[in-house]
């Protein structure tokens, strides 16, 4: 008998004097919060969030949109997007003679050639507002996963109807099948020292614009 199965054995040998059932697990955790999605609470509390964890943030409403997106892309030269981009964010996304480039027109760019592009631009799928996070899944205007980690800067148009309080309503809104990223605040670590470094993981700089 080898060293592993001796272990094995005695572990199934205590397990197997244990005949108590396993106790209830409590399932009266929040499912719902108390105030409904896209309200000015939960508003309230996502922009909170947001600047807390270093992202920019604006509130606008739909007729400011395009020029919101526009001044949050004053320093950016080039930008990349998603095939099925909206076009009426791709036409702001242009303006000021950026370089806009759209991943899989004809080919998906590669890491290097993201590494060359200052910016992207998405949407989202759904929004948590108690923990500030915000969640692609590569459905419309998101693209796939790289162009959102790979440049340094990335802009998300989130509607206020896509953020709500609770994790347990976020995760009713996705399919747990898609690939699914999730935000909070520029990309950022620490090391041993506690020293924050930002940019590792993915984009230096989370700008986010709600429309309202």
């Amino acid at each position: 008998m080898s060293s592993r199965d001796a272990v094995l054995g005695r572990i199934r040998s205590a397990l197997a004097a244990d005949t108590d059932p396993p106790p209830p697990v409590p399932r009266d955790y929040i499912r719902v919060g108390a105030n409904p999605p896209g309200s000015e609470p939960v508003l309230e509390l996502m922009v909170d969030r947001l600047v807390d964890y270093k992202a920019q943030v604006r509130e606008i409403s739909p007729a400011e949109l395009d020029d919101a997106i526009d001044a949050a892309l004053t320093d950016q030269a080039s930008v990349v997007i998603a095939a099925d981009l909206d076009p009426d964010l791709v036409e702001p996304t242009r303006r000021s003679g950026r370089a806009v480039t759209v991943d899989g027109d004809p080919t998906v760019l590669t890491p290097a050639e993201l590494d060359a592009i200052d910016a992207v631009v998405s949407t989202a799928q759904v929004a948590i507002a108690l923990s500030g996070t915000i969640i692609l899944d590569a459905g419309p205007g998101q693209g796939r996963r790289a162009i959102t980690l790979v440049p340094d800067f990335h802009l998300i148009v989130l509607y206020a109807d896509q953020i709500v309080q609770t994790v347990p309503e976020a995760i009713a809104r996705l399919d747990p099948l898609r690939p699914l990223t999730m935000i909070a605040g520029p990309s950022a670590t620490s090391d041993i020292e506690l020293e924050r470094v930002e940019g590792v993981h993915g984009p230096r700089t989370l700008y986010v614009l709600i429309v309202r």
